[in-house]
């Protein structure tokens, strides 16, 4: 039986490398690419296809910042396929991104430098706005999306006949000092990225404790420092251009260095490798390189709770009632207009 891979922001990063390699892994499974941009999207596709001419690839578009997107993909997918093997969870915004270049200068002359480029701990705040959909952006985007689709799907994950996996995409940036669980959209912060995807590590435990039982596991991986354009934005290019031999020379001394989107893909790799029942929930898998530039995975322990992934599920599952009730009243408003 052919695996079934969707991929969501599978169009450049992380997540175009991931495509890339899993087809050099196994160029019979069925991919899909889940973008908001069907333009990059059918780009990606046709580079995939110049490695991969037989390949199975198809597009879907899907914007997980918009719930109304969610539920249009999702019941898109199911109506193209029956099954889903892996699910991966990649796509994500960090908008505005704001340096406090103060905290900066003096962190490159400190020994938390290299933490501080891997993180961004202490010097990163980001710039937030509200969805048509009434959320804010980068909750709704890099968490609640995902979550939505996660539900929307499970008919195709839980199956009898084989065990599926959820993938998130976090982060190192991920700290439990930027999330409260009174404000899980994170809307009286300045730290919304660091937020969600601390939020994402407490969402997958408690997704393994729902669905493990109906044969669906949920796992974190955390990329390392990639220089994608989510990367690029948070300084001026000239910035980049003067300090990246600087990071090169610092991989040398540091394992979470991982620059490059293939590297950082290493660790949503290796999970297509390994069977979803063998891995920990507790753990985030890291996407390491070392000096050489030899790329590996290794988990460590998340700083969550059981008590807090539980509190945070119950109020995703609220938000959840409110967001198909006002698409529901949106839908009947809309038919009776026409």
């Amino acid at each position: 039986m052919k695996k079934v891979v969707l991929v969501t922001g599978a169009n450049s990063g992380i997540g175009l490398a991931l495509c890339e390699r899993l087809l050099n892994e196994d160029v019979h499974l069925q991919l899909c690419l889940a973008c908001r941009n069907m333009q990059r999207a059918e780009a990606a596709r046709q580079a995939l296809l110049v490695s991969h001419p037989r390949a199975h690839i198809s597009l879907l578009h899907l914007d997980v910042g918009n719930m109304h997107s969610v539920i249009r993909a999702a019941e898109e997918f199911k109506t193209k396929y029956n099954r889903l093997d892996y699910l991966y969870l990649n796509a994500g915004i960090m908008p505005n991104p704001r340096v406090d270049f103060k905290a900066f200068y003096k962190g490159l002359f400190s020994r938390n430098v290299v933490r501080m480029f891997a993180t961004g701990e202490g010097i990163l705040t980001q710039e937030d706005k509200v969805t048509p959909n009434g959320l804010q952006e980068v909750f709704s985007t890099n968490l609640f999306g995902h979550f939505l689709l996660v539900r929307e799907l499970e008919p195709l994950l839980c199956q009898s006949d084989h065990n599926s996996l959820a993938i998130w995409t976090s982060s190192s940036n991920a700290q439990r000092t930027a999330f409260s669980l009174d404000d899980i959209q994170h809307q009286k912060g300045r730290e919304p990225y660091s937020s969600s995807k601390y939020a994402s590590d407490l969402l997958s435990l408690a997704l393994n404790r729902r669905y493990n039982s109906q044969g669906v596991y949920s796992s974190v991986i955390c990329p390392g420092l990639v220089m994608t354009n989510l990367t690029y934005g948070i300084l001026p290019s000239f910035f980049w251009t003067l300090i990246m031999p600087i990071m090169w020379l610092i991989r040398i001394f540091t394992n979470t260095f991982t620059l490059t989107p293939y590297n950082g893909a290493e660790a949503l790799f290796w999970l297509f490798m390994q069977k979803p029942e063998s891995l920990d929930p507790m753990a985030k898998y890291h996407s390491l390189t070392s000096g050489l530039g030899n790329s590996y995975t290794r988990p460590r322990k998340m700083d969550i709770d059981e008590n807090m992934s539980e509190a945070l599920y119950a109020k995703l599952q609220e938000l959840e009632d409110t967001v198909r009730r006002n698409l529901k009243e949106e839908h009947l408003d809309i038919k009776e207009k026409s």
